[in-house]
C-alpha cells in the first residue's frame, strides 16, 4: 500500500509539470529575475573569519580588550632592507610617501624614521619634551644622512623591534589606520586607491623593493584576490563540466539545457547570498561552482534516464513521465542527503559556517528542483533524440567497465574484501600522522606577492600578527603603579625570549625610555628607574605624553589607568606550537600577577582564529558523525532494512578513511579548509549508493525477490549514470586547485580524491555487500536453479 501512495504522488507530480509547463517556466523566470535583482545587495566582507562561537570565551576576552581598546588590527607596516636608502634622493622620496600617506583621512598615527621624535630633558621646565629626530634642513647632506643612520641604530633601543632591526639593517615605519574605518570599504579604497599607487611611484623613483604588511593590507589585498577568482571558477567549472558532459552525450542541446540550468543555480545562489544580507567570503565565494559541480549530477541522472527509456520503447510522453516518477524520488534523496553533509555546519555554532551550510543546503534543493522541472518541460517542447545521441548507452568503454566491475562482484568478492581491508589500514597509520594547524595566513595565496613580504617581516621583526595581553590592575591609575611597571617588564622580558613572538611594546618602553632620555639619551640607561628615580622621571614622561596626537603609547594604557596593554606579534606557527606559546605566557603570567590584585588576558586575532580552528576540529568531527546518522536514519526509512543501509555507510566510510590517511602521508594539516572535505565530500558520495540501493530496491520487487539478479541490473543501469556523475565530480572539484588559495586548493584536490575512491566503492563494494549480506538468500537461488 504504501508503495502504491508513493508511485502515485510522483506520477501525479508528472503530469502536474508536463500539463503546466509554460506556467511553470513563468514561475521559475520571475523568481530568477527576483534573485538576480537581490545581487545588488552582495558586497565583499571586511573583518576576518571569526571560528569561534559569540559566546566562547575566546570571543568574550577579545570583545572585552576591544571595548577598552578598540581595533587592534588597524596597523600597516611598510619597510625595506637596502643599504642605499640613506640618500639624499631616496630619502626625499621616503618623506614624500610618508607626508603624503600622514595627510590621509584614513590614518590616524604615522611612525616614521622622517618624522620621528626623540625624548629630549627640558630642564628649565622640568620635563620631557618630543624633538625631531632629524632635521630637515640637513637632508640634502649624505654626511649627515649616514649620522642619522648610525645614531638611529645606536642610539634609540626604544625603537629597536618597532622601527628597525639593528642586526640586519631593515627599516619599516608603522601606520595607524583609523579605528573605525579599519572594518568598513573605506579601508579597501584607501589600501587601493591611495597606499598602492603612493608605494609603487616610490619603488618606481627610488629603485627600493617596500615590503608592505599588516592585516588591513592582507586582508585588503586577499579579498580583491578572492574576488577576481569568483569568475574564475565559475567559468572553469562552467567550462569543464560541459566539455565531460558533452563528451558522454554527444548532444549539443543536452548539453544546452544543463548549461543554462547550472547558469540559473548560480544566479540563484548569489541570489540567496543577497536575500540573507550575508557578505561573500572565502567560504561562500565557493558556492556558485559547488553548485554547478553538483547540480550537473542532476542532469546526467535524469538525461540519461530519458534516452535509456526513448532507446527502450520510443514512447516520449511515457519517456518524460517516468524521468519524473522513478528518477525524481531518488535523486530526491540523492539531494538530500548532500544537502544535510552542507546543513551540518550550520550546528557548528559559528557563523561564518552557518551561513555557507544555510545557503548552499538551501541551493543544492533549488539547482534540484530546477532540474526536476525544466528537464523533462524542455525536453517535451523537442523531438526525439536521434540514435548518434543514444550511441552513448553502447559504447564499449562503458560496458568494458561494467563487465569488469560485475566479474570482480561475482567471482572475487574475497579480493575486493582484502583490497577493502588493506586500504582501510593503509588509512589508519596515515590518521595517526595528521596534524592540525591554524593561521591567519595560512588560507592565503603563496604566490602572493604580500605572502612573500609577510616572511620578510617573519625574518626580520618576528611576524605581523597581532599577540595582545590585556592587564586589569583593578584599581583606577593602578597602572602606573611601580610594582605594576615591574611585573610588566619581567613579563615583557618573558615574551622576548620566545623566538615565535616580536619584541613587545607597553607603557613600560615608554618608562625606560624616559629614563633614557633623563641621562640625556645615553642608551645605556634604557632601562626601568629605580625606585629613587621613579617618581621624579615619571613626572617628566607625564608631561611629555599629554594631548599629543603623535604619541604612541596612549593607546598602551585607558584612560583611567586601570587598564595597561601589551602588543606583540607572531610568527606563523601552528596550533601547536601556539598552544605551548600561550601555556608558556600563561604559567609566567599566574606566577608574577597575584589573581586577587590583577586579571590578565591573553588574547588577540591571531590567537582566537587559531583557537578556532581547534573548536572546528572538534566540533566538524561530531558533525560529520551526525552527518552519517541522519543519513543512515533516511535511507532506513527508504529502505527499511538495517542490513542495507550499513552496506551503504561502510562503503562511502572508506573514502573519507582514505582521504584521512593521504593528508597524513603527505603533511595535510587540518584546518578550516581542509575539515569541510569530510561533510561535503560524504554527502555527495552517498547519492550513488542511494541510487543503486534503490534501483535494487525496485528490481527486487519486480524480480519477486531474486537478489542476484537485481543485484546485476541495478549494476548495469545505474553503473553508468555512476561513472558519468562520478567523472563530473572529480573533475569539477579539481578545478578548485586552479585556485591561488591554498585552503580552496587543498579543498577542491581532496573531495575529488575522495569522490575517486568512493565510484570505485560504490561500483564495486557496495554490490559486493549486498551479495554478502543476503548470502542467505543468494545461496537458495543457487540450490532452486541447480534443481530446475
Amino acid at each position: 500500500m504504501k508503495n502504491a501512495i508513493q508511485v502515485g504522488f510522483w506520477e501525479k507530480l508528472a503530469r502536474i509539470i508536463l500539463k503546466n509547463r509554460i506556467t511553470i517556466l513563468v514561475i521559475l523566470s520571475a523568481l530568477t529575475i527576483f534573485l538576480g535583482y537581490q545581487w545588488k545587495n552582495l558586497s565583499m566582507t571586511y573583518t576576518e573569519a571569526n571560528l569561534l562561537p559569540k559566546d566562547h570565551k575566546a570571543n568574550k576576552d577579545y570583545q572585552k580588550f576591544l571595548d577598552k581598546f578598540g581595533e587592534e588590527g588597524n596597523l600597516v607596516v611598510i619597510g625595506f632592507q637596502d643599504k642605499s636608502f640613506f640618500t639624499p634622493k631616496n630619502y626625499a622620496a621616503w618623506n614624500e610617501l610618508m607626508t603624503g600617506l600622514k595627510k590621509s583621512k584614513e590614518v590616524d598615527l604615522v611612525v616614521s624614521l622622517n618624522d620621528l621624535k626623540k625624548l629630549e630633558k627640558d630642564t628649565i621646565n622640568e620635563k620631557f619634551v618630543l624633538a625631531p629626530f632629524i632635521d630637515q634642513s640637513k637632508t640634502l647632506d649624505p654626511a649627515y644622512l649616514k649620522g642619522i643612520q648610525h645614531e638611529l641604530f645606536n642610539n634609540l633601543p626604544f625603537y629597536e623591534g618597532l622601527l628597525f632591526n639593528k642586526e640586519s639593517g631593515s627599516v619599516r615605519s608603522a601606520i595607524y589606520i583609523n579605528k573605525t574605518l579599519v572594518n568598513t570599504p573605506e579601508r579597501k579604497t584607501f589600501i587601493l586607491e591611495n597606499l598602492v599607487p603612493k608605494i609603487n611611484k616610490f619603488e618606481k623613483t627610488t629603485g627600493i623593493d617596500l615590503k608592505v604588511s599588516g592585516m588591513p593590507y592582507i586582508r585588503t589585498i586577499n579579498a580583491d584576490d578572492m574576488k577576481g577568482e569568483i569568475g574564475l571558477f565559475i567559468g572553469a567549472a562552467l567550462l569543464t563540466v560541459s566539455l565531460i558532459f558533452f563528451f558522454f552525450f554527444r548532444s549539443f542541446r543536452a548539453t544546452f539545457i544543463s548549461i543554462c540550468i547550472l547558469i540559473v543555480g548560480v544566479i540563484w545562489s548569489f541570489g540567496t547570498l543577497g536575500l540573507f544580507g550575508y557578505k561573500i567570503t572565502i567560504l561562500t565565494a565557493i558556492i556558485p561552482p559547488l553548485i554547478i559541480v553538483i547540480g550537473i549530477t542532476n542532469c546526467i541522472f535524469l538525461i540519461n534516464k530519458y534516452q535509456q527509456e526513448i532507446k527502450l520503447h520510443n514512447n516520449q510522453a511515457k519517456a518524460l513521465q517516468r524521468v519524473i516518477s522513478k528518477i525524481g524520488v531518488s535523486t530526491l534523496m540523492t539531494n538530500l542527503t548532500t544537502a544535510i553533509g552542507f546543513a551540518t555546519f550550520m550546528i557548528t555554532g559559528n557563523d561564518l559556517l552557518f551561513e555557507f551550510g544555510l545557503v548552499t543546503s538551501i541551493n543544492v534543493i533549488s539547482v534540484y528542483l530546477l532540474t526536476l522541472f525544466i528537464v523533462p518541460i524542455i525536453y517535451s517542447f523537442m523531438p526525439l533524440p536521434k540514435e548518434k545521441h543514444l550511441y552513448h548507452l553502447t559504447k564499449t568503454y562503458i560496458s568494458t567497465l561494467l563487465n569488469v566491475v560485475e566479474n570482480l562482484v561475482k567471482t572475487k568478492r574475497k579480493f575486493v574484501y582484502i583490497v577493502y581491508g588493506l586500504l582501510l589500514v593503509f588509512s589508519v597509520i596515515g590518521v595517526s600522522q595528521m596534524k592540525v594547524s591554524g593561521s591567519l595566513i595560512g588560507e592565503m595565496p603563496k604566490g602572493a606577492s604580500f605572502f612573500k613580504d609577510i616572511l620578510f617581516y617573519e625574518k626580520e621583526f618576528n611576524g605581523v600578527m597581532p599577540l595582545e595581553i590585556m592587564i586589569d590592575t583593578k584599581k583606577k591609575k593602578g597602572v602606573m603603579k611601580a610594582s605594576t611597571i615591574r611585573k610588566m617588564d619581567e613579563l615583557q622580558n618573558t615574551i622576548a625570549e620566545i623566538p615565535e613572538l616580536a619584541k613587545p611594546v607597553s607603557i613600560v618602553n615608554l618608562v625606560k625610555y624616559s629614563k633614557q632620555a633623563f641621562y640625556n639619551g645615553n642608551p645605556e640607561y634604557y632601562q626601568l628607574p629605580t625606585s629613587q628615580e621613579q617618581a621624579f622621571i615619571l613626572s617628566y614622561a607625564k608631561n611629555a605624553t599629554k594631548n599629543s596626537k603623535e604619541n604612541l603609547m596612549k593607546a598602551y594604557v585607558d584612560s583611567t589607568g586601570q587598564y595597561a596593554r601589551i602588543t606583540t606579534f607572531m610568527k606563523d606557527i601552528g596550533t601547536d606550537e601556539m598552544a605551548k606559546v600561550e601555556k608558556k605566557l600563561n604559567n609566567k603570567i599566574a606566577e608574577i600577577f597575584p589573581k586577587d590584585r590583577y586579571e590578565v588576558t591573553v588574547t588577540g586575532k591571531a590567537l582566537v582564529f587559531q583557537k578556532g580552528t581547534s573548536y572546528l576540529v572538534d566540533n566538524l568531527i561530531e558533525s560529520l558523525i551526525f552527518a552519517i546518522a541522519v543519513i543512515a536514519i533516511l535511507m532506513l526509512y527508504l529502505f527499511r532494512s538495517f542490513k542495507m543501509v550499513m552496506a551503504s555507510v561502510i562503503t562511502n566510510v572508506l573514502p573519507l578513511c582514505i582521504t584521512s590517511g593521504l593528508m597524513g602521508y603527505f603533511g595535510i594539516p587540518l584546518k578550516p579548509s581542509t575539515i569541510l572535505v569530510f561533510s561535503i565530500a560524504f554527502g555527495i558520495s552517498v547519492d550513488n549508493a542511494i541510487q543503486f540501493m534503490a534501483k535494487y530496491k525496485h528490481d527486487l520487487i519486480q524480480s519477486g525477490g531474486k537478489v542476484k539478479k537485481s543485484v546485476f541490473s541495478s549494476l548495469r543501469e545505474t553503473g553508468i549514470s555512476t561513472f558519468y556523475t562520478s567523472v563530473v565530480l572529480i573533475l569539477g572539484f579539481a578545478t578548485f586547485t586552479l585556485s591561488s588559495f591554498s585552503g580552496t586548493i587543498a579543498l577542491g584536490g581532496l573531495i575529488s580524491c575522495t569522490l575517486a575512491f568512493a565510484m570505485f566503492a560504490n561500483l564495486v563494494v557496495l554490490p559486493s555487500l549486498v551479495l554478502t549480506f543476503e548470502k542467505k538468500k543468494t545461496n537458495k537461488e543457487e540450490l532452486e536453479g541447480l534443481e530446475k
